[in-house]
């Protein structure tokens, strides 16, 4: 944080300096030897060229211990409040990445708990079939059903209690107060669930009955939930849980962050009809000119647009093709309504695609869910 943005795991305002958050996080940047030495595994993901996925805690640790025979698992997750948009796709296709080229266990915690704790509005009725809706989602990206268990906390608690319990007596009040900003009135259930969000780093160890590695691949606004984890890990007889860190997807608007909860019209959901994605997508900023005249004489500024954004993070894998947009924005070669149409039928072809997936997730939901 400084006095221009805000990057917590309950908000992000303002225009985030990435560099600086590997400062104030204490985190790594992930250089060209660890993006070497990933591609001996498998082919290097577009956003880890392109620098989407750039911070990492522990990850050159955690390919030493997959070297050396003790296989890692991957741990994220969803607060299921509402839809899911394309934000949320971004880190949670890469963890499908990386169980595609690495073959590991994946769990994935739906935090029904959670959004009931922190949203007035919602019920734990609401949280929970918002929870389900969303697995929808998850399950359409084409996880391995054998290699991936999906839990709700409500229905998944009594496994996870005990070490839960284990971890707050561990966690004062005061690092709660200090790393979320928590006072006086927050309720008690939202200072408790940090401990709660703990656990899904050490299932695998529970059932294994040995400690393994686990890997998050994580926005870097969720990173403060696990500094605290990683600080009282070992006192529980567990590995650090190492991380690797997104940049936030950008809304349609510029540099916030997508949100599910305000703004929807910046804000492209993975239900929306072809309509409503196109009408969001033409009304999106650009880094465009005035006028047609002015941007063929002067060009386009890619790098401040959000249609430019969401080709570089999601939608254009290809790094020639991308290279080849830019300059022809930067040249003035094409304008932003070009640019614009280019980008809803990539989208628009995606989701429905997605979409398809998403009803035939129905059916085979329950394959993925683990409860007690």
């Amino acid at each position: 944080m400084n006095g221009e943005f805000v990057v917590t795991p309950y908000g992000v305002t303002g225009d985030v300096d990435y560099d600086q958050l590997i400062e104030k996080f204490g985190t790594k940047r992930i250089d060209r030897t660890l993006l070497d030495r990933i591609g001996t595994y498998g082919p290097v993901h577009h956003m880890l060229r392109r620098d989407v996925f750039y911070s990492h805690r522990d990850l050159e640790w955690i390919l030493n211990e997959y070297d050396k025979g003790n296989r890692f698992t991957l741990y994220t997750g969803r607060g299921p409040s509402g839809p899911i948009h394309l934000g949320h796709l971004m880190p949670w296709s890469f963890a499908k990445y990386l169980q595609d080229i690495f073959k590991v266990k994946l769990w994935f915690q739906l935090t029904d708990d959670e959004k009931f704790l922190y949203y007035d509005n919602l019920t734990l009725e609401e949280t929970k079939k918002w929870g389900m809706e969303n697995a929808l989602d998850i399950i359409a990206l084409g996880f391995d059903p054998k290699l991936t268990n999906l839990f709700l906390d409500t229905e998944y608690i009594k496994t996870m209690y005990p070490t839960a319990v284990r971890a707050a007596k561990k966690i004062n009040f005061s690092t709660i107060k200090a790393v979320f900003g928590f006072d006086n009135s927050n309720n008690i259930g939202s200072i408790f669930f940090t401990s709660i969000q703990t656990v899904p780093c050490f299932l695998e160890s529970i059932e294994q009955g040995r400690k393994v590695p686990c890997l998050i691949p994580c926005g870097i606004d969720q990173d403060p939930h696990f500094r605290i984890t990683r600080d009282i890990a070992e006192g529980l007889g567990y590995y650090k849980p190492a991380l690797i860190h997104a940049k936030l997807m950008p809304s349609l608007a510029g540099s916030e962050k997508m949100s599910t909860s305000s703004k929807t019209d910046t804000t492209i959901f993975t239900v929306d009809d072809k309509k409503t994605v196109k009408r969001k997508i033409m009304s999106a900023f650009t880094g465009g000119r005035v006028s047609v005249d002015e941007q063929r004489k002067l060009g386009g500024s890619p790098e401040i647009c959000s249609v430019y954004q969401y080709q570089s993070y999601f939608f254009e894998p290809d790094d020639d093709k991308l290279k080849q947009l830019f300059e022809q924005c930067k040249s003035g070669k094409i304008l932003c309504g070009e640019c614009k149409g280019i980008l809803f039928e990539k989208v628009w072809k995606f989701l429905e695609n997605h979409q398809a997936k998403r009803e035939a997730a129905k059916e085979i939901v329950d394959q993925f869910f683990v409860r007690d």
